[in-house]
């Protein structure tokens, strides 16, 4: 009986710590850098400046990320400034075809705020439960055997 209540705790352990990601439909396309959220905008921009980043992580899957990341550009995918705009305005991120479009800046990226130090605490939390859960499962099982 330990062992089941065992690989049970395992399993709720696992699922809680890697949950299953699915697809889904994002509400815009947008690219993240410097920690701010960038949505693109059907704007070509003819004038720009320096090359100040690129995709460092790309994903079609709805979640948190890290990094400049992006749901709708390649990892490599080039981001620069605009002549005459503020970063702090918008950006333009580089087509394949060489043109560029505007990414209009929306606000402080939610994604990738966890530190690991919140992960840790937030596991140990959760192994803590999990372990106290089965203790009280099996000293239950120990009294209804003992009351047979």
């Amino acid at each position: 009986m330990k062992t089941k209540v065992f690989l049970l705790a395992i399993v709720l352990l696992s699922a809680c710590l890697f949950p299953y990601k699915t697809s889904a439909n994002w509400a815009y396309t947008f690219v993240v850098w410097n920690g701010y959220t960038y949505i693109l905008q059907e704007e070509v921009i003819e004038h720009v400046g320096d090359e100040i980043g690129e995709v460092t992580f790309y994903s079609d899957i709805e979640g948190t990320y890290s990094g400049n990341f992006s749901n709708a550009y390649e990892k490599g995918t080039k981001y620069f400034s605009i002549l005459g705009v503020s970063t702090d305005e918008a950006i333009a991120v580089q087509e394949k075809d060489g043109t560029f479009t505007k990414a209009k800046r929306s606000g402080e990226y939610a994604g990738g705020k966890y530190s690991m130090t919140t992960l840790i605490i937030g596991s140990l939390g959760l192994i803590v439960f999990v372990s106290l859960i089965t203790y009280k499962l099996e000293r239950y099982i120990r009294r209804e055997r003992a009351a047979r």
